[in-house]
């Protein structure tokens, strides 16, 4: 037999032929910015991070990740950018220092109304801020009158009225809270009693929210006749009251 002796040149031409793109040997036989994963050449590897920001290797080639945020604005009105993805935060603890309401991530100091906040602050513009309160001394800016009503009832006269507009300016100036204690004579059973001084605790307490005075300020407490002292007529009429006193 011969012997077929191929020349020098062709035989390093033979050795120096790479695999054919896109397969690969190492990364040197890829693209620019490619990788050689199992021996042949793709975008990014899964357990590198390879990828822009808001995209994933998936099979080799970088794609966009289904609901990615980087901030909550980012997301609908009912989710919040929860670990870089949009979904409803369920507890306060999914938002970090904020609180979890429907679903989004809200400040701690947000709100919708002057009840969503501390009893010393108002909400404004969406957050709560500390409210100016005028000085109270130890009893108020202002002195709180009582009302009186008629027997059996919790309906409010024109004369509580009067005196609850006063006690509504106070209260309004103060920024303090205020317990409204309702009471009743003693005639009835305890129980009957209990619910009608809760009645008109709570007729006080709506006129007053009705001018204007803030609900989360407004404490009713109903006594019932523990407190009544009355023996006829002209005494149990004192026993039916709500006094307005500073809390």
């Amino acid at each position: 037999m011969h012997r077929v002796w191929l020349p020098i040149a062709l035989l390093f031409l033979v050795a120096g032929c790479g695999p054919k793109y896109p397969n690969c040997k190492g990364d040197k036989d890829c693209k620019a910015k490619e990788y050689c994963v199992n021996g042949k050449c793709q975008q990014c590897r899964p357990t590198e991070k390879d990828c822009p920001k808001g995209q994933e290797c998936d099979k080799g080639a970088c794609k966009a990740i289904a609901g990615y945020c980087d901030d909550h604005t980012q997301c609908p009105a009912d989710q919040s950018c929860i670990g870089n993805r949009c979904k409803a935060c369920v507890a306060d603890g999914d938002c970090g220092d904020g609180k979890c309401k429907k679903g989004r991530c809200q400040p701690k100091d947000s709100c919708v109304k002057d009840d969503d906040c501390p009893q010393d602050s108002d909400c404004v513009q969406g957050r709560c801020v500390k409210a100016k309160k005028a000085s109270t001394g130890d009893s108020g800016a202002c002195a709180l009158e009582t009302v009186y009503f008629d027997f059996n009832e919790s309906v409010l006269t024109s004369s509580t009225t009067e005196i609850l507009q006063k006690d509504a300016t106070c209260i309004k100036s103060a920024a303090k809270k205020v317990a409204l204690f309702g009471h009743a004579d003693p005639r009835g059973t305890d129980e009957y009693n209990l619910a009608l001084s809760d009645r008109r605790a709570q007729s006080v307490k709506k006129y007053l929210a009705n001018l204007g005075v803030k609900q989360r300020l407004l404490r009713p407490v109903p006594k019932g006749k523990t407190e009544s002292k009355g023996t006829d007529e002209s005494s149990w009429a004192k026993d039916r009251r709500v006094d307005v006193q500073w809390d």
